[in-house]
């Protein structure tokens, strides 16, 4: 680490509705300069949209606005904390509009600064030629669009923070950008400081998930103490770009290397090609070290020259869609379940008929309790005890309504043990889809808007945009595997792992226990492998394909499953369309391993405890 100076930037969300208690929490003992707030996932855009739609004056977090900033009013003057977050959603304005009548009404005055220009909603008719980034779609109607947002970077919030904001509230920013912009506005670091930027970055992605930097979702789950006061990241940054990962102290969770290298690899693709608007990160050479207890020291971050484009992501309808849940108990629960649910399939197909309708254009049936969700890999638990899970989409509104009267028919007439559905009634709502394509940066021009001033941040083409041909990808050497006595066992003995969402595509990052344990895992998870064991989230995928990409410096694997998750997040009728359980699957994998390595591991599990 370079000088002795050190930034500390708290993550105090990761989603719209984390907890209420993490902001109190680090503004309280986690002696901040920065505490950021991160509420927009591609789904969450499309929410807010529909929102602006109905009330104008709305599309931003409430969330933020009144809980963390009127809850924490007092804290946040006296502690004298900057506070950096993406809350704006699609109407930043009335977000500060907002935060200025509660201020007011309690007695303060911030200076509060907005981050415009990534809305482009107004411009949807300039886009109609522009094809999906990912599968080549052509462009929606614009009738069906909700939101239509350009990714920005973190030099606009650099500026507004130059210009004396207390508070910055941004639109559509990457998830990152909320923490290199104090970064790179501390330590001036300029638009070409290309390591630099990628480390800030990777600080960003590290805290940008709130919790899941401090033991939220970590693999060896009973190792993490206290989950009901969990503590909620701080990074210490410094001049260099290296940062240390720590929490409040008396909280619970836990920070550790392999947590922490975790969350590195949480919804990345192609890790040396990790881009963003204002640099291309690299991060297979990154090491995690434990340096004290819950501070793990992260380094090595690589960058390049960024694009020279944005990425433009719109959110739009098409069509409608409905998921009905229905308990069934007693002996065949699931056999009683599947067949009940087929039946109420074949009664509406024909209803739809009769009604010239025509068929659903999707329909998902899942046993919540029978290991639907594991296709091929699934047990028979012998379950007394289940949910059937019924999805169904159409491009008319009247098919749900007919799903909706129809659904819970069976309780009187169909399996013994159907109890009813007694939590009211299953919603009805659009199809929401992604649609995603790159727009030079000149053509997008960011502004922030702080007291009386609108002060523009063009950015224009990169001097030497990215390219990919370019890259030196890492010469893996394969270390011997031992030879002698092999035992099965499943991959979580000598792996921790993390999997998420990627559009309509996850990733799964697996991290050897030590290294040694790394040419097996290399060995069994081929990309043929998990094709195979993952072949049922491939149902209907025109594409199938799995990535895999080396990280020696975490001593870890990153796979990327394509055209897998049923066009994903608010577009999938599946269980889980954000893929937080895939890696969870994966770990049950059996591998064989020599006996020699296994006691390497640094915390062997058995066989009964890993089931």
């Amino acid at each position: 680490m370079a000088g002795a100076r050190a930034v500390r930037i708290g993550g105090a969300g990761g989603f719209l509705g984390d907890s209420q208690v993490a902001a109190p929490q680090l503004i309280a003992g986690g002696n901040l300069d920065y505490l950021v707030l991160d509420y927009l996932a591609e789904a969450t855009m499309s929410v807010l949209g529909r929102v602006r739609r109905k009330a104008p004056a709305e599309g931003y977090a409430r969330d933020f606005t009144d809980w963390v900033w009127k809850d924490n009013l007092a804290a946040i003057r006296e502690k004298k904390v900057r506070i950096v977050t993406n809350a704006g959603g699609v109407n930043p304005h009335a977000c500060r509009e907002r935060m200025e009548k509660i201020a007011a009404e309690a007695g303060y005055s911030f200076r509060i600064a907005v981050i415009e220009g990534d809305d482009l909603i107004g411009r949807v008719g300039e886009f109609a030629g522009e094809k999906e980034m990912f599968k080549g779609d052509a462009f929606p109607a614009p009738e069906t669009v909700l939101s239509a947002n350009a990714y920005l970077g973190a030099f606009p919030i650099v500026r507004a923070l130059a210009e004396g904001a207390d508070v910055v509230i941004t639109g559509r920013v990457v998830d990152s950008a909320l923490t290199l912009g104090p970064l790179a506005h501390e330590f001036g670091w300029k638009p070409t400081d290309y390591d630099q930027l990628a480390a800030g970055s990777l600080a960003g992605h590290v805290i940008e998930c709130g919790a899941q930097a401090t033991g939220g979702l970590f693999t060896d789950w009973e190792d993490v103490p206290d989950w009901a006061h969990i503590g909620y990241p701080v990074i210490e940054c410094h001049a260099d770009g290296s940062f240390v990962v720590t929490k409040p102290e008396g909280t619970g969770g836990l920070v550790t290397p392999a947590v922490v290298a975790e969350q590195i690899l949480y919804e990345v693709g192609d890790p040396q090609a990790y881009a963003l608007p204002d640099v291309v990160c690299d991060f297979s050479a990154v090491t995690v070290k434990q340096v004290g207890e819950n501070r793990v020291l992260v380094e090595n971050a690589k960058g390049y020259a960024p694009s020279g484009c944005y990425k433009v992501s719109v959110t739009y309808t098409d069509g409608w869609r409905c998921i009905a849940p229905m308990p069934v108990v007693g002996r065949d629960a699931a056999r009683k379940a599947r067949r009940q649910a087929e039946a109420v399939l074949t009664r509406l197909d024909e209803l739809l008929r009769q009604r010239n309708l025509g068929p659903f254009r999707a329909t998902r049936v899942e046993i919540l309790g029978a290991e639907s969700s594991y296709g091929a890999q699934a047990r028979d638990l012998g379950v007394r005890e289940v949910v059937t899970r019924i999805g169904v989409e159409h491009d008319d509104r009247r098919a749900m309504e007919l799903f909706l009267r129809e659904f819970d028919a069976p309780t009187t007439s169909m399996s013994v043990g159907t109890t009813g559905w007694f939590c009211g009634r299953p919603a009805i709502s659009p199809v929401a889809r992604v649609f995603s394509f790159l727009l030079p940066r000149e053509k997008v021009t960011p502004v922030v808007a702080i007291g009386d001033q609108r002060i523009p941040v063009q950015e224009g083409p990169s001097p030497q945009p990215f390219d990919p041909a370019k890259l030196v990808r890492p010469q893996v050497v394969d270390g011997e595997i031992p030879a002698g006595e092999e035992v099965e066992v499943p991959l979580v003995e000598i792996a921790w792992a993390r999997s998420g969402d990627k559009g309509d595509a996850f990733n799964i990052g697996v991290i050897a226990r030590h290294p040694a344990l790394l040419p097996v895992i290399r060995r069994a998870l081929t990309p043929e492998a998990l094709l195979t064991f993952f072949a049922h989230e491939f149902e209907g995928a025109a594409k199938p394909e799995v990535r895999a990409y080396e990280l020696p410096g975490l001593n870890a694997l990153n796979f990327h499953l394509l055209d897998a998750l049923g066009g994903g997040q608010f577009a999938s009728l599946r269980m889980d369309p954000l893929a937080k359980g895939k890696a969870q699957q994966l770990l049950d994998m059996p591998v064989k391993a020599p006996v020699s390595l296994l006691k390497l591991a640094q915390k062997p599990r058995s066989a009964s405890a890993a089931a």
